[in-house]
């Protein structure tokens, strides 16, 4: 594989350091020539094809598909992953002393939303591994790969212990999908989240999620549209009686959706299925293990090993100060909760850690 032609995609890291993609991915030349091309044929067509473009985002999601191993129509698209799981949570029937369950030091969203049923007699449960459920655990929530520390917990368990109980698996993919694989096929999740902003070097508003069919059967649209109806392609003539819901999980979407950010997130996507998932899943470990060893000798302790997300802790060096003075030598890395964090992807190579190890010696 030529990283090295790979890497020129990537404008920005002819004058960055950038090993912080747990933050933001950097948008591929291709990808941003999408975006343009979308726009360009608006001015030539005069948004005359506007319904063409929904053909187009039917490829994209046979693409997404591919990336996670489901079907095309199990996708739908959404803003951010906050909407997905606001989408998620608030379309359940809740009762009192029902329990949602999620592991300590994740995300906000997790923690933000459950919490906002805590009137509905709602509790939430954090846990340091979830190796059982407490009863009457309706959901559970977890990311694939910390966002501070790395950790990854088993999610194909856990999706086992929920299905066993009877529980409902929401997993936010953000922090992984477009770097490690993943197999929605073999993990069965109800609902996955997945944010492109990051590691599948995405526009921001490009947010795709997979929902199971068995889900979309009982869970309700938090947005009702002129697309939430089986005729929405007819526009001449608009059905204008009761709605009658498509069984696709585009019935989530309700109404017009973000096409430049989804026409750039379709080439995003095709760049990783043409590298391969398998060889970046290889080479963003191969980085990370590299930038565990720099940070390993440079005296700090790391988090969790085996992992593309790399937590870093001095017991006598502040992570953020750190990070700051990396970013004054135009060096790129994030603090989180005491640790410093790196993060490297495919577009990243050698000579960026080196400058990372010296930039952190004495």
């Amino acid at each position: 594989m030529n990283w090295s032609a790979i890497r020129d995609q990537f404008p920005a890291l002819e004058n960055w350091t950038w090993l912080n993609t747990a933050t933001y991915g950097q948008l591929p030349v291709r990808t941003r020539t999408a975006v343009d091309r979308h726009f360009a044929r608006r001015d030539e067509t005069a948004c005359t094809d506007f319904l063409t473009w929904f053909d187009d985002v039917d490829a994209i999601r046979a693409l997404i598909g591919q990336l996670i191993n489901c079907q095309s129509e199990d996708i739908a698209f959404t803003m951010n992953a906050a909407s997905a799981l606001s989408l998620f949570l608030l379309g359940m029937d809740w009762h009192e002393g029902d329990r949602i369950v999620t592991l300590r030091d994740e995300f906000p969203n997790q923690y933000y939303c459950a919490a906002s049923l805590a009137d509905q007699g709602v509790e939430l449960i954090r846990m340091n591994e979830i190796n059982s459920l407490p009863e009457r655990t309706r959901a559970v929530l977890v990311s694939t790969v910390n966002y501070s520390n790395g950790y990854r917990p088993d999610v194909a368990f856990i999706s086992q212990l929920a299905r066993r109980t009877g529980a409902l698996l929401y997993v936010d993919g953000t922090q992984s999908v477009g770097a490690l694989r993943f197999d929605t096929a073999a993990v069965k999740p109800h609902m996955l989240a997945v944010d492109g902003y990051k590691w599948l070097l995405c526009p921001n508003g490009a947010t795709f999620f997979y929902i199971s069919p068995e889900l979309r059967r009982t869970l309700r649209p938090s947005v009702i549209g002129w697309r939430s109806d089986t005729g929405w392609r007819s526009v001449d003539e608009l059905h204008q009686g009761s709605r009658r819901m498509p069984e696709a999980a585009e019935k989530y979407e309700g109404g017009m959706l973000n096409f430049p950010s989804i026409y750039g997130a379709g080439e995003s996507i095709r760049m990783m299925l043409e590298i391969g998932p398998d060889r970046v899943e290889q080479r963003v470990l191969e980085l990370a293990g590299m930038a565990a060893d720099i940070l390993r000798r440079s005296g700090a302790s790391i988090m969790n090993d085996q992992t593309h997300i790399v937590a870093a802790h001095w017991p006598d060096r502040d992570a953020s100060e750190i990070a700051k003075k990396l970013q004054e030598q135009r060096i790129i890395v994030a603090a989180r909760h005491g640790n410093l964090r790196v993060s490297p992807h495919f577009y990243n190579n050698e000579e960026d850690l080196e400058r990372l190890r010296l930039a952190l010696m004495p």
